[in-house]
Formats: structure tokens, C-alpha cells, sequence
């Protein structure tokens, strides 16, 4: 069957609430520092007052790896649940001005469109503090078969493990993509994501459900229970066939039926926000799979959009990202 779609990204539908504070409001608030907690409505209410002059764009893991990715020039789709509300209006607009086929319908009623409010540190660290609200609706009925059948690969986000409904629909996804030759992406999202659903996302990957998995080092230590970057490496390359691990200012490393290679780091001024890193990465990779660049290539790409959204504040860079890989020598 033609591929009507290079990737669809599924995924928690978030607009996020960026903003700038000290450490002493990571300490004051009882937050984690770089990690992301999951926070009822009163929560977000409480903690969306105690900062000033945030920020808001729209976001989650997914949804920016695809909003890239579309930036990029590839053809791209999203399933993510978002409420009838002003919130909800702005993020379909976003992901509709970039060329993103966004066909889920919305909540009429019920839970608000999911918010993250991002605390970002001087070091360039953010600690996300997220209620999901309609994003937990997200089930089995938004999974659109045609986009999946005609996309070549499936992507989501670990995060997306949460919602109830969630899973039964991910795991629909991956075997209506699977009987059309298309492959199925996974990223590990978070360390405390990881602690959740270890051994669930371990039968992901060595059951083939997942075909292509994403991490940074730290997700990777944390899914094979390691301090020993090269056991847990090793681990994954006895799971999978294809892989994306990053290591911040180390580059990454790509795993491609048994083949490591490494993709070096490009030089940065000043990190202004780790926020996005991780998904802009993943549409540079993702984009080189789906493209058919060397494996090596398509993890340099995701590592220049990193390199890129850490310089800046939000998930999300406002120049061309074709023009930022063409001058790099990329030929897009």
C-alpha cells in the first residue's frame, strides 16, 4: 500500500505554561527538578499562580516531534484529545498552520485541554508539572485505521501510558500498522514514566509491538535497573534492532541491527531551556528514517534541532527548520 504519510504521532495533546524562575521555587513548591509530575486541576490551578510572565505554547512530547517534523517538509498526522475551549482551539490551529493532519475529534464536554506548567531553572533544566486533563480520553475510537495504514511509521510517546484508555489504543495502532509493513516508534519519555510501566514497556520492545525506541541515558539506566551506560546499551541491543539514545553535550548513539554508531554534538552558546530536546531530536531521526538517510545522518539531524531548542525558550524553534539543516549540509 502507497504511504500516504511519512510519520503519526500519538500522544498527549498539552499546552504548555512556560516559565522562568530560581531554585528556591523548585525547593518552596516541593518539586523535582527535570523531572515530570503528573498534577490534579487544583494543583495546576495553584501553581499557575504562583508564577509571572509565562509563556504559552502549544506542546507535549508527540505533538512536537510532529509539529517538526511537518516544519521539516515531511508529510505528518497527529491523534491527540483536546477539549472544545479556547486552549484546545489554539493547539488544532498551531498543528493546523504547519500542515498537520490532526483528524481527532474533540471533547464537547468534560475535562479542559491538558496543560504542562514548566518551571525552568537557570541551567536550562525544566521540571514539568502536568494536569492531563482530555488527554485522558484519548481511546481505541481515535485511532483513524486509514492514516495508520498509509503511514510508514507510528510514533508515541511513553507518557501516553498513563491514560486508562490509552494502552488498548496504542496497542491497536501498532497492529493495524504492523499488517501494513509500517513500523512502530516508542519514546521512553521520562525516568518516573519508566517506573511506572518498567516491565510493560520491556514486553513492548521484546515482543516487537515497538520496533524503534528512543531514549536519553538516563531512561536507558533507568529501564535495565543500571549505573553502566555500556550494559544497558548493550541490554537494548539485544532487544531491538533499531534505537536512538542521547547523551546531551556526549551526542548519541544509533542502534541499526546490531551496528553503534556514534553521532557527535554540535557546539552550543548558552542552554536556555532543556525543554523540546528530546522531541526534536526524535523529528530529526524520525525524518531520517522515514527519508532514507544512513542511519548515522538521521541521528546528526536530530542532534542539530536538539543543539537548536535548548538555545531558546519552548519546545518549538521559529526558524526554518530546512533552512537550519540545509546549512548544515543537509540536503532537504
Amino acid at each position: 500500500m502507497d504511504k500516504n504519510f511519512q510519520v503519526v504521532g500519538i500522544g498527549n495533546a498539552i499546552v504548555d505554561v512556560l516559565a522562568k524562575v530560581d531554585d528556591d521555587f523548585i525547593e518552596t513548591h516541593n518539586l523535582v527538578k527535570g523531572t515530570m509530575n503528573l498534577i490534579d486541576a487544583e494543583r495546576a490551578l495553584y501553581l499557575s499562580g504562583q508564577i509571572k510572565d509565562a509563556a504559552i505554547r502549544s506542546g507535549g512530547s508527540a505533538g512536537n516531534t510532529i509539529a517538526a517534523m511537518a516544519g521539516l517538509g515531511a508529510k505528518t498526522a497527529f491523534f491527540g484529545k483536546l477539549a472544545d475551549d479556547e486552549m484546545g482551539k489554539q493547539y488544532f490551529d498551531d498543528m493546523n498552520a504547519l500542515g498537520v493532519h490532526f483528524p481527532t475529534k474533540v471533547i464537547k464536554e468534560g475535562e479542559p485541554t491538558a496543560r504542562s506548567i514548566i518551571a525552568i531553572t537557570p541551567d536550562g533544566e525544566r521540571t514539568m508539572n502536568t494536569y492531563l486533563g482530555a488527554c485522558t480520553e484519548i481511546g481505541p475510537e481515535d485511532m483513524d485505521e486509514p492514516v495508520i495504514r498509509t503511514s510508514q511509521v507510528v510514533y508515541f510517546e511513553g507518557y501516553l501510558w498513563d491514560p486508562p484508555r490509552a494502552k488498548e489504543a496504542l496497542y491497536d495502532a501498532a497492529k493495524i500498522a504492523h499488517a501494513e509493513g509500517g513500523k512502530v516508534a516508542l519514546t521512553l519519555s521520562d525516568v518516573f514514566c519508566i517506573e511506572r510501566y518498567r516491565e510493560e514497556f520491556k514486553e513492548l520492545i521484546t515482543s516487537k509491538t515497538v520496533d524503534i525506541v528512543l531514549a536519553n541515558e538516563n531512561e536507558l539506566l533507568s529501564l535495565y535497573e543500571t549505573d553502566d551506560f555500556d550494559k544497558a546499551l548493550d541490554a537494548l541491543l539485544n532487544d531491538c534492532s533499531m534505537a536512538a539514545v542521547t547523551r546531551s553535550e556526549k551526542g548519541a548513539i544509533i542502534i541499526e541491527n546490531g551496528q553503534i554508531m556514534k553521532c557527535e554534538p554540535f557546539v552550543i552558546e548558552t542552554v536556555l531551556d532543556a525543554t523540546g530536546a528530546g522531541d526534536m531530536f526524535a523529528a530529526g531521526y524520525l525524518y531520517g528514517i522515514s527519508n532514507s538517510l544512513e542511519m548515522k545522518e538521521a541521528g546528526r539531524l536530530g542532534c542539530l534541532l536538539a543543539s537548536k531548542v535548548i538555545q531558546v525558550i519552548g519546545p518549538r524553534l521559529e526558524e526554518s527548520l530546512i533552512e537550519i539543516a540545509r546549512a548544515e549540509g543537509f540536503d532537504l
